[in-house]
């Protein structure tokens, strides 16, 4: 069986924390889709994950010895963003070549056991050089930045050929050709503008009366819109979230809560999140300066708006206000008067004078919001958090 093999290997994951400290790259959500998820429905192959031997490795992780047997594989960079010009290009690679831009590291290689020097070695034969500019996540806020783009690519490739619902005439549509519902969803007494870019409605998600869309927008499978909801461009719902309020250029991952009214714009949101109604971020300095964000290298200077970004299992409390570029750990309980700190690390209990998260009272509330949505936190949930709360 011929399969996809991701690599965080080159990709420096420790610059998109938070969110990869719960997960390799690859399942990072920009667009409607996964990373992993567009890569198998581009290449039609199922994909796995390189052993890094680190705490991250699971059931789907193997060394490159044990991946290939008799079959092909591509070993791609877990934060490229595929194209179907990409791709193509990747089909007719031979064994033991790679793709790379000019100048660049190859990011994309075919091989099969001949080219096995190790379990964590290839040898590479020739490198096949690509005009295309790369599309590649490097930084979190990469993530909000591009989805404008990654939306329109993965509608493009979910709906090629395929019939949408009827837009119910209870809506106002603009551009309805534009607008593409799932089976299961509904979408009722609403303004859908897609003369802006496409709307895309997920499986069984529902858009409550009075919502206002301009796309590109998605709302996945299962989520939910709320009543009067405002979502400006640029914006994700991900599967089984709730979003509510104002949003604007935001990318929601799986199984988050955005209810409430309140702001939320140029932000990426783990999953297994919840804002408590009324959290507002900010999302441009009042000088209109230049924000700085929070990387493990020190702070960056990322343009003029850049909301916050929120690792998973988070949680704000009623009208919390959150900084401009304001960087939130894994399963960190938010609340506290006036603005937050710029940086809240991992287990974090409270915005001022922090205190720590006991582990396992974390992982009763936890298991108590995943109840809510018919979940349980599970064994490798358990142990990865574990690691994160005695390492970071």
């Amino acid at each position: 069986m011929n399969k996809i093999i991701f690599t965080e290997e080159f990709c420096q994951p420790e610059n998109l924390r938070p969110f990869t400290l719960t997960r390799q790259i690859q399942d990072i959500r920009i667009g409607i889709l996964t990373i992993r998820e567009k890569w198998e429905k581009m290449l039609s192959l199922p994909s796995f994950d390189k052993k890094e031997d680190d705490y991250k490795d699971l059931e789907r992780s193997l060394n490159l010895d044990e991946a290939t047997g008799n079959s092909i594989c591509f070993l791609i960079d877990g934060n490229i963003l595929p194209t179907p010009k990409l791709v193509k290009k990747i089909t007719k690679l031979k064994n033991g070549e790679f793709l790379t831009e000019e100048g660049g590291n190859g990011f994309a290689f075919r091989f099969t056991k001949k080219e096995i020097r190790d379990k964590h070695k290839i040898q590479v034969k020739q490198a096949v050089i690509i005009d295309e500019e790369i599309k590649a996540i490097r930084f979190p806020w990469d993530i909000f930045r591009l989805n404008d783009w990654a939306i329109r690519q993965d509608f493009e490739l979910l709906t090629n050929k395929r019939k949408s619902q009827a837009v119910s005439k209870t809506n106002r549509a603009i551009r309805p050709s534009e607008i593409f519902i799932e089976k299961g969803a509904k979408v009722e007494h609403s303004i859908l503008n897609a003369s802006t870019g496409p709307i895309y409605i997920g499986k069984n998600a529902e858009v409550m009366e009075g919502c206002t869309i301009r796309g590109p927008f998605a709302l996945c499978e299962g989520a939910c819109l709320k009543m009067g909801a405002k979502v400006y461009s640029a914006t994700t719902i991900g599967p089984n979230s709730i979003a509510g309020g104002e949003i604007k250029n935001s990318v929601i991952f799986g199984y988050s809560n955005k209810a409430h009214d309140g702001y939320l714009g140029d932000s990426v949101i783990g999953e297994w999140c919840n804002l408590g109604a009324g959290t507002t971020n900010s999302n441009l300095k009042n000088n209109a300066g230049e924000i700085k964000v929070w990387t493990p290298q020190g702070q960056k200077n990322v343009g003029i708006k850049c909301g916050m970004m929120m690792g998973d299992y988070s949680r704000t409390a009623v009208n919390t206000a959150l900084n401009t570029g304001t960087v939130v750990g894994v399963c960190c309980n938010v609340f506290g008067s006036g603005l937050t700190p710029k940086y809240i690390p991992s287990f974090s209990w409270g915005s001022e004078g922090v205190k720590r998260y006991e582990l396992e009272k974390a992982f009763g509330d936890i298991q108590n919001w995943k109840q809510l949505k018919q979940q349980i936190l599970s064994e490798n949930e358990k142990s990865i958090l574990t690691y994160i709360f005695e390492h970071y």
